[in-house]
C-alpha cells in the first residue's frame, strides 16, 4: 500500500492550493493528489462563462501548468474516486480497490451537482455544469440547439443564460422562488439582474415551479405545475450542490450540511482536515454558528489554514468571504455576508450600470454588492472587515470614496466588531 505524509482528496481549488501552500511553506513530506477527473487542477468558474462561451481554452484555466506537479513532487493520482476513509488506519480506498495510506489527510471532494427529481429528470439533454466533462458535453449539444430552459436563478444559471443569449439562443430562465439570487442578495440586485437578462432577450419566469420534463428518449419540453409546456431542445440546470461527504460520514465524523470543522479546518477525526464547498465551519462574518460557503476564495483560503496547521503554526480561519459574477458587460463583485441584513444603501446609479448595494445591520455594513464598481469593491473590504458604523448619508453619496469613511472611523477602526 503506498503511504503519503499528506494525502488530499480533490482536485479542484481547495486540494490544489493546499498542495501548493505546503510547498510554498516548506514542507518536505510526500504529497498526493486524488480526483476523479482526468484533468490536471483548474479552475471551476470559467466554465459557466468563459470556458463555455469560447472565449478561454482548458490550457487557460488550469490552476498551474502540468509539469509544476511534477517539479514540486506532488503525486497526481487522477481518474481516482475515494470512497472510503478508515480513521483509525489512516487509509483511503479507491473505486478501483487500491488503498493509499496517509498521516495526514485533507479532504476538498467538494460537492455533485443537485439532480432533478421529477419525472423526465433522466432524460438526454438534460444537464448540470460542475466540471469539464459537463461543459464540453453541453457544449456539443448546443449545436443543434435552438431553444434552451435554464432550471433554478442562481449565479451559475444566469451566467449560462448571458452566454447562450450572446450566442443568438432563444433562453427562458425558470426560478421557483420570487426573484433569483434570493438566496444570495437583496431585491435590488435581483430587480437589476433580471431587468439587465430581459433586455437581452431572456425570459424569466420567477415564482414558477416544474412538473416534469417531456421527451422521449431525449428532451423537448419543460412542463410548469400550471401545464404551459416550454418548448426545450435541452435544459440547463443550477439548483445547488450536494457536499460529496458520505466516506468521511461513514467514518464517523460529525456531518451537517457538510463535514463540521473547527476554526483550523480539523474534523471530528484524528488528522483529517476539510476545506472547501464541503466543510461546514465557524465563521466570524456569519450569523448563524457554522456555514458553508461555496466560493474560490473560501477553498483557497481554508487550504493555507490547513497547510499552516499541519506545519504547526495554527491559526483561526477569518477571511471575509468575497465572490464575483461575469454576465454580459457586468462585473459582480460581493464582499461579505449579506443574511440577517437590516437595511440596503446604493450608492451610484443602477440606470448606468455602476453602482453598489451596502448592507447594514444594526448601522454597520456587514456586506457589499458592486456591480462594475471595482473601487468600491477594494475599498469598501475594511468597512465589511471591521463592520464599521458610518454616516448613511455619506455612505450613499458616491462622491465620497470608502475609503475616507474606513479612515475617518479612527480608533473603531483598529478593532474588528464581533458579528
Amino acid at each position: 500500500m503506498d503511504h503519503y505524509d499528506v494525502l488530499i482528496i480533490g482536485g479542484g481549488h481547495g486540494g490544489a492550493h493546499a498542495a501548493i501552500t505546503l510547498r510554498q511553506l516548506g514542507f518536505g513530506g510526500s504529497i498526493a493528489i486524488v480526483s476523479d477527473e482526468p484533468e490536471y487542477p483548474y479552475e471551476r468558474p470559467p466554465l459557466s462563462k468563459e470556458y463555455l462561451s469560447g472565449d478561454k481554452g482548458f490550457e487557460h484555466i488550469l490552476i498551474r501548468p502540468p509539469g509544476f506537479w511534477s517539479e514540486r513532487h506532488v503525486a497526481m493520482l487522477l481518474g481516482r474516486r475515494a470512497v472510503g476513509v478508515d480513521a483509525g488506519a489512516r487509509s483511503v480506498t479507491l473505486d478501483d480497490g487500491g488503498m493509499i495510506g496517509f498521516g495526514t489527510l485533507i479532504w476538498a471532494a467538494g460537492g455533485s451537482p443537485r439532480k432533478l427529481a421529477c419525472d423526465g429528470h433522466d432524460l438526454a439533454g438534460v444537464h448540470y455544469i460542475r466540471n469539464r466533462k459537463d461543459a464540453d458535453h453541453l457544449a456539443r449539444d448546443l449545436t443543434d440547439a435552438r431553444n434552451i430552459v435554464v432550471v433554478g436563478g442562481g449565479y451559475i444559471g444566469l451566467e449560462a443564460a448571458a452566454v447562450l443569449r450572446k450566442r443568438g439562443l432563444q433562453v427562458t430562465l425558470i426560478e421557483a422562488q420570487s426573484r433569483v439570487l434570493a438566496r444570495v442578495a437583496g431585491t435590488e440586485l435581483s430587480e437589476f439582474v433580471e431587468t439587465v437578462h430581459r433586455q437581452n432577450g431572456v425570459e424569466i419566469l420567477t415564482g414558477t415551479a416544474m412538473q416534469c420534463l417531456e421527451g422521449g428518449g431525449r428532451v423537448t419540453g419543460v412542463r410548469l405545475e400550471d401545464g404551459t409546456i416550454l418548448p426545450a431542445d435541452l435544459v440547463i440546470v443550477g439548483i445547488g450542490i450536494i457536499p460529496e461527504i458520505e466516506p468521511l460520514m461513514a467514518a464517523g465524523a460529525l456531518c451537517e450540511n457538510g463535514v463540521v470543522v473547527d476554526a483550523v479546518c480539523r474534523t471530528t477525526l484524528p488528522d483529517i482536515f476539510a476545506i472547501g464547498d464541503c466543510a461546514a465551519h465557524p465563521n466570524v462574518f456569519a450569523q448563524s454558528a457554522m456555514i458553508r460557503l461555496e466560493s474560490v476564495q473560501n477553498a483557497a483560503d481554508q487550504a493555507r489554514i490547513v497547510a499552516k496547521a499541519i506545519l504547526g503554526d495554527a491559526e483561526p480561519y477569518a477571511a471575509v468571504p468575497w465572490f464575483w459574477s461575469n454576465q454580459y458587460d457586468l462585473k459582480i463583485q460581493t464582499v461579505g455576508l449579506s443574511s440577517g441584513f437590516d437595511q440596503t444603501v446604493i450608492r451610484g446609479n443602477p440606470a448606468g450600470r455602476s453602482f453598489s448595494i451596502c448592507y447594514l445591520r444594526n448601522g454597520r455594513i456587514i456586506a457589499m454588492d458592486c456591480v462594475n464598481s471595482p473601487k468600491d469593491y477594494v475599498q469598501g473590504r475594511k468597512l465589511v472587515e471591521r463592520a464599521l458604523p458610518v454616516s448613511l448619508t455619506r455612505l450613499a453619496d458616491a462622491d465620497i470614496s470608502l475609503k475616507s469613511l474606513a479612515d475617518e472611523d479612527g480608533e473603531a477602526s483598529k478593532h474588528t466588531v464581533a458579528y
